[in-house]
């Protein structure tokens, strides 16, 4: 349910019209949601972004600060820490080969997915183009550049590989 728009200016917040939110989902304060899905039961923090395009599965948490454009999908079960933001488009430019300012037409969006039960920490930036395999973690501060391998956990910039996911046990895998 999208709130009425006295309880959007009221807590701040920008939704649009074409955004489809789930049951239980809570969204906080300072918030700019438009053509994007979220899923049941899931936490948007204050000072998110998400897309048209965009979609959050359920039982998701998804921290303050955090950009999330148009291209990314989310899977169920994920945590998104504070900060991290996602891209999608490789070669960003200001202006186009005539030198005008971009728009729309200049690029083409360029998709990244995130399976179920991903964490990835505070701080993290995701490139475009890649999938962040079911149960991975991705260390905070990390710049991932490639796809990341189910149950593995990364870190660094640029992001690689430190092992398994401690408890991935716990979600029914393993790497």
């Amino acid at each position: 349910m999208i709130p009425s728009a006295g309880d959007q200016q009221k807590n701040y917040q920008a939704i649009a019209d074409d955004v489809v939110i789930g049951e239980g989902t809570r969204l906080s304060r300072f918030i700019n949601l438009y053509g994007c899905t979220i899923g049941d039961d899931s936490m948007i923090g204050p000072f998110v972004e998400i897309q048209r395009g965009a979609s959050v599965g359920s039982k998701c948490k998804v921290s303050s600060h955090v950009f999330i454009c148009e291209g990314v999908s989310i899977g169920d079960r994920c945590f998104i820490g504070h900060g991290v933001m996602f891209t999608n488009d490789k070669t960003p430019r200001a202006t186009n080969a005539e030198g005008e300012p971009q728009t729309a037409d200049d690029w083409t969006v360029i998709p990244t997915f995130v399976e179920d039960d991903v964490s990835i920490g505070s701080g993290a930036t995701l490139l475009p183009g890649i999938t962040i395999g079911r149960g991975a973690m991705v260390g905070a501060g990390a710049t991932v550049t490639r796809d990341v391998a189910p149950f593995t956990l990364v870190v660094g910039t640029p992001a690689r590989e430190a092992g398994p996911v401690p408890d991935s046990d716990a979600l029914g895998g393993s790497p």
